[in-house]
């Protein structure tokens, strides 16, 4: 489950073509911006972050530099879109964000 964090003073109003990488993510869709992966909620943008820490089970494909999936700068991290999902590395294995 992920904070609902309005994206304050977020002008910019994300879709098809606007620009940016556009990530599917569970039930909604995610556009990296700015560092931050943004979802688009009734007549605003939340910033899509993960609630607590959510480890993805049994994920043996490594991801990096050519591995075949969207890489996303998301912070201080790099996130990569993978079925649905957009995975973080963290201790020696794959969150799920």
């Amino acid at each position: 489950m992920a904070a609902h964090t309005v994206h304050t003073e977020h002008a910019h109003r994300h879709g098809q073509d606007c620009g940016h990488v556009a990530i599917a993510h569970g039930d909604h869709t995610d556009y990296a911006h700015d560092g931050c992966l943004h979802r688009v909620h009734g007549d605003h943008v939340d910033e899509c972050e993960p609630e607590g820490h959510h480890v993805h089970d049994g994920h043996q494909h490594q991801h990096g530099q050519d591995c075949g999936h969207v890489a996303v700068a998301h912070g201080d991290h790099t996130d990569y879109a993978h079925d649905g999902h957009r995975h973080a590395a963290h201790a020696g294995h794959w969150d799920d964000h």
